[in-house]
């Protein structure tokens, strides 16, 4: 089976890369289905095909009877790898959440519409509205077209989304349902400290998102309550175009993984009411400073 044959494969292979990258693994990491099944919610089948791609694209070494094992990462942020077919997808995606955010496409699309605007092939332009219907800021319309959905797209709104953050989510860390989960925090933390000791100076804005957005979402997934924690996730569905044009403070970055450090810590000692405290006064600083007009900005203003 070619790279191109099949795209959902190709997606996967994506997300693995990138997980790899914000997770700072090291040359040698020896990648097991049943380790990756619980990250990227999917089965064995499409792991394993996942990594044959990237295999076969020497980012991964298949070993006879040992499995997979990473050989070696991009030095750029995978929406700029050359070597993988999947760049040309993210630039498509890119190009697409950029006009979108400027106003420049409809709220309803057509799939051909998008191919003669772009000058992509069918399948292209399919695979990346599929990735964007996943991420919940477009849907496919019965019988025909895509329709894009409201995202935050003003000052107004992304302030509004920030104050109801700084509501939930210390909140959900003081449910009495709390359940945490070590094995997943030993994970964040190890994400943290890379993106605090290198990260930060090294990942593309996508995958700073994606690191930033993973925090939030596990820990509010830790709260015991569903709609607390759905609440989470569409709230960092509604700002991800946002975030996109926003320019990357590379110092505000390592500052706010330290943060999230000191969050992780005062979980792992047991003492919730100090790292809800941590959270609320983390996401009213973030808001604080990413809200300020001279600092925020559309396409338009860029």
């Amino acid at each position: 089976m070619s790279l191109s044959a099949n795209p959902l494969h190709l997606q996967l292979a994506e997300r693995i890369l990138r997980d790899a990258r914000i997770s700072g693994l090291p040359v040698g990491h020896h990648f097991t289905e049943a380790s990756l099944q619980p990250v990227f919610g999917t089965s064995r089948g499409p792991i394993r095909a996942a990594l044959t791609q990237l295999a076969r694209k020497g980012f991964v070494e298949k070993r006879p009877n040992k499995g997979f094992f990473l050989k070696r990462l991009p030095g750029e942020g995978i929406n700029t790898i050359a070597a993988l077919p999947v760049a040309h997808d993210v630039r498509l995606y890119l190009a697409i959440a950029a006009d979108r955010l400027a106003g420049e496409l409809p709220d309803v699309v057509t799939e051909a519409a998008l191919m003669r605007r772009y000058r992509q092939q069918r399948h292209r332009v399919v695979g990346i509205l599929g990735r964007i219907s996943a991420e919940g800021w477009a849907e496919r319309r019965p019988g025909h077209g895509w329709s894009f959905l409201p995202v935050i797209d003003s000052l107004e709104a992304y302030r509004e989304s920030y104050e109801l953050r700084r509501v939930l989510e210390p909140a959900g860390i003081l449910s009495a349902d709390f359940p945490l989960d070590r094995q997943v925090l030993a994970q964040l933390r190890q994400q943290q400290e890379f993106i605090h000791s290198e990260g930060h100076r090294t990942l593309g804005p996508i995958e700073l998102f994606e690191t930033n957005s993973r925090f939030h979402e596990t820990i509010a997934g830790m709260s015991g309550n569903r709609f607390l924690a759905q609440a989470i996730v569409r709230q960092n569905q509604l700002r991800r175009l946002i975030e996109y044009r926003q320019t990357v403070d590379r110092n505000r970055i390592r500052r706010q993984s330290a943060e999230h450090l000191d969050i992780i810590e005062k979980l792992g000692a047991g003492d919730r009411l100090a790292a809800a405290e941590l959270m609320e006064a983390h996401i009213s600083g973030a808001g604080r400073e990413k809200t300020k007009a001279e600092v925020f900005h559309l396409k338009q203003s860029a």
